[in-house]
């Protein structure tokens, strides 16, 4: 029973990304946001609403391990599963807001968790209060500054959906992804107690993999739509929603102790490595591209981080 728990909460979760997905970006396009701005805002706080309700839902169950191994997890799969994989599909230009803005957001929202969790193991409220408002500053300077320099050509080729069928399936995705985290932290938890695993292994692996399905999906999608700026754009907010959005917001409903100290010995430092590591693969060996190469180095690192947690 408890591994149906965990299939139905996978694929609600699923289900429940896409749907908020499609009626996220319709309603974005709607209302003529610039594409690369709804990869870095819209389609991430999307992707990231799995992480968001498993997170907060754990919080508040009292499985503190499962909330922050999730995110920390999550982050991990994004850049060494996710970006790994469509790497290994289709080689990726990359923009030149990937130095400027991109990855400093995300390396700088990466080390402020870890300043913030790594001298008590808690993560506070006003530390929580600290990120939602970096997170506010980020999206500021999207939406008032960068927008200036986004091509906005083929915004109108994505197909239009009526503002009914846009409520509806906002409605229905928030639901679907509300009982999809219920049934798949409940069948994680009784998973880890029937084996004898933490509650931080069963979050930094199983679940965050689930929980990073909806990126890996909306960026292969993009990737065969020719959407390349959405497709890194997605992987890469996605993080920083991850950490400054999902934790932000999950810190101040309720503080996050950690309990399980392999979260600040081990797995914080593989997302700082993974963090780190994206930056030199852009440039070297062929500048602003990453190709099939950088792809199996990503995923190669990936399997050592899962190795060495099983």
């Amino acid at each position: 029973m408890n591994y149906l728990f965990l299939l139905s909460g996978f694929i609600l979760l699923i289900l429940g990304g896409h749907w908020l997905l499609n009626a996220s970006v319709a309603l974005s396009l709607r209302l003529k946001i610039p594409k690369i701005v709804i990869g870095m805002t819209v389609v991430s706080f999307a992707t990231s609403a799995p992480e968001l309700i498993v997170s907060l839902n754990s919080a508040l169950d009292g499985h503190a391990d499962i909330a922050l191994g999730n995110v920390i997890g999550s982050n991990i799969a994004n850049l060494g599963l996710v970006l790994g994989v469509i790497l290994l599909i289709k080689t990726i230009s990359v923009e030149k807001s990937f130095y400027k803005t991109d990855w400093p957001v995300m390396m700088l929202s990466s080390i402020l968790l870890f300043l913030f969790i790594f001298h008590d193991g808690v993560l506070e409220r006003y530390e929580g209060i600290i990120l939602v408002v970096s997170l506010s500053v980020f999206l500021i300077y999207l939406l008032k500054i960068q927008e200036r320099a986004v091509d906005v050509d083929e915004i109108g080729v994505q197909k239009e959906m009526s503002l009914p069928m846009i409520i509806l399936l906002l409605i229905v995705g928030g639901v679907g992804l509300w009982a999809g985290s219920e049934l798949l932290i409940k069948g994680a938890v009784n998973i880890a107690n029937e084996f004898g695993v933490s509650e931080r292994i069963i979050g930094v692996t199983i679940i965050s993999v689930g929980t990073s399905i909806p990126e890996l999906a909306a960026s292969i999608m993009a990737i065969f739509k020719k959407e390349k700026a959405i497709s890194l754009g997605n992987i890469i907010g996605s993080n920083i929603f991850n950490i400054l959005a999902v934790l932000g917001i999950t810190s101040i409903v309720t503080p996050i102790r950690v309990q399980d100290p392999g979260l600040l010995t081990h797995d914080i430092y593989w997302m700082l490595y993974f963090a780190l590591l994206i930056f030199p693969l852009v440039f070297v060996p062929v500048r602003m591209k990453l190709s099939w190469k950088e792809g199996l180095i990503l995923l190669l690192s990936y399997t050592v981080f899962i190795s060495l947690m099983i």
